[in-house]
Formats: structure tokens, sequence, C-alpha cells
């Protein structure tokens, strides 16, 4: 694994070594105060340009094209809201994926079967344990943004979201946030209205360089991807883990994000 992982620096195959252990804790104290840690450089330059080179073909040709249009919580009507509430704008969103079925061979489909990571994942985010999705298709996705398109404004309806840039476009593309504009017991409508507005003075964007490893609390946190700008598409590699064994998505939900199905309808 040590061609495709920088484990010179980022020692996750090494578990009981005081280097871990300091990482683990230094992105994990990340989490609490900034509710992200990205590791530049995790993924190594060769493994890199096979994960693009891989994709290419693909995403030309096989990749599904989503596109919708949304409010931030992915829901036509919010309980205590009138339907013309300014925080349920509607926005957006286009994107280009290939699933996890189109991926074999490819780096990201090795690591995200490697044990080491996602017992890493798992220390870092305070977890007991994570498990690898079931799902033939959603395990991981390759995403692409291609000129004017992006993922909008949202929360994320999962606790953290791990993702690996692998090619940035010319312009745009970064991750723009406003950290924990919510919380369990208070909704903060009006903050969210703010940031759709432009007018929340706390929004934050970060520019992640291809190779690094992005996990983000997002549920509480609102946040987009900035629109792409210029011909060269942004790809993102998406690993989908959690803390129980056995998920796997329903065939309707498949469809709807994939345009197809392996689950029984």
């Amino acid at each position: 694994m040590k061609q495709l992982v920088n484990l010179g620096v980022y020692p996750i195959d090494r578990p009981e070594s005081p280097e871990y252990v300091e990482l683990v804790a230094a992105c994990h104290a990340r989490l609490a105060t900034e509710g992200m840690f990205d590791l530049p450089g995790f993924l190594s330059g060769d493994a890199l340009a096979e994960a693009v080179t891989a994709v290419a073909p693909a995403m030309a040709t096989e990749s599904f094209r989503h596109a919708r249009s949304h409010n931030v919580y992915f829901r036509d009507h919010v309980e205590g809201l009138a339907d013309d509430h300014p925080a349920l704008v509607r926005v957006e969103t286009v994107n280009h994926t290939l699933c996890a079925d189109q991926l074999q061979g490819n780096p990201v489909i090795t690591l995200y079967d490697w044990p080491p990571f996602v017992a890493f994942l798992a220390a870092a985010m305070g977890k007991d344990r994570l498990y690898p999705m079931e799902d033939p298709m959603a395990r991981v996705n390759v995403q692409a943004s291609r000129e004017g398109e992006a993922l909008n404004w949202h929360f994320d309806r999962s606790e953290f979201t791990t993702t690996i840039l692998l090619q940035a476009p010319d312009q745009g593309g970064e991750l723009e946030f406003r950290k924990d504009l919510r919380s369990s017991d208070n909704p903060n409508y009006d903050g969210v209205a703010a940031v759709l507005r432009g007018a929340d003075p706390m929004v934050k964007k970060l520019a992640l360089k291809p190779g690094a490893l992005n996990v983000f609390r997002g549920v509480n946190t609102l946040h987009r991807v900035v629109p792409v700008q210029g011909p060269v598409e942004r790809l993102v590699a998406i690993f989908a883990f959690f803390d129980r064994p056995g998920v796997v998505m329903t065939a309707k939900d498949q469809t709807g994000f994939y345009g197809r199905a392996t689950a029984a309808a």
C-alpha cells in the first residue's frame, strides 16, 4: 500500500506507533474545532495519476448525469416553515457519477477495501468501528463537475463525508461552508436564509489539492462546492462508511441517484 498512500507522512498502517496516535489526535481535534480535517498528499502522486487516467474514458461515455432542483434539506416541505420561506430557496445541482461497479481495479477501490483505512477513519472520527457499505454501486463513487456545474448548498444527511479530490478544475470547485449553522435543538432557519442570500460573514472557503483526503462533518454545517469554471473537470472520490454493517440502497434510490439499479425492486 505504500505505492498508494503516503505512509511516510500518514502511518495509518501502524496503529500502535506514536506517530499514528499523534495523527489521530490531530484529526480528532480539527474535527472538533473546524468541523473537518484534510490530509494533503494522502494519495501518492502515482496512484492519483492512475486513478484519474482510469476514470477518464468511462466518465466521458458511461457516467450518469444527475441534475436536480432542491433546497438545502432535500425535502419539499419542512414542518413549521411556509413553502416560500427564504431558507427553502431552491438551488440547482448537476454532477456526473461513476459507481463502484464501474471502478474495478481503480486505486480508490483498493483503498476503500483496505482495513487500515476504515480503522483510521473510525479512530479519527471517534467511532468504535466503521463498516464498508455493502451496496455494489454506492460504496465508492467518483463524481465529475464540469463547466458551470457543482454540488449546491445543502446539509448532509450523514454525520461525516469522506472524500479524496482527484482532479481540480482551472477555477472554482472550492468547498464553501458555514460551520455549525444549526444544532439538534435549533434549526436556525434565519441563519440558513442569510447564507443563501450571501449575507453571512462567517462563511469560509477551502481549496483542496488533488490527492488530499478530506473528512467533513456536514450534518449541521451548510456547504456547497463552488461552480466549476473552465474545461477541466473537478473529479472527487466519495467513500461511504457506516457505523453498522449491511447498509445498502433501495432500488428506487439507486435509480434516482445513478439511473439504474442492482438491488431487487
